[in-house]
């Protein structure tokens, strides 16, 4: 399929370089670096030793941790149905 000046193909490798940037930019995220905190940032008690040995850089206590990781981000995102063409009806 020819794409303009663009080479057979380049449409492919550009999605696929997109691709692995995008895992490799997760994959630095997944290791978190840096001194734990010995208390919760968000209640201020205790965070047990043993929790900031296995997560490094750790900054919540196991309660508030799972307040957070219960609330669901909503985001709008985008109305793909909502072309010009529906909307002229």
């Amino acid at each position: 399929m020819a794409g303009g000046w663009a080479r057979d193909g380049a449409v492919s490798e550009q999605i696929e370089a997109s691709i692995s940037d995008e895992l490799a930019r997760l994959k630095s995220r997944a290791t978190p670096v840096g001194e734990s905190l010995t208390h919760c940032a968000d209640c201020d008690e205790p965070i047990p030793e043993a929790r900031r040995k296995a997560i490094p850089s750790i900054k919540l206590c196991i309660d508030c941790q799972q307040d957070r990781d219960g609330v669901q981000n909503t985001r709008a995102g985008i109305n793909r149905r909502g072309s010009k063409d529906s909307q002229l009806k």
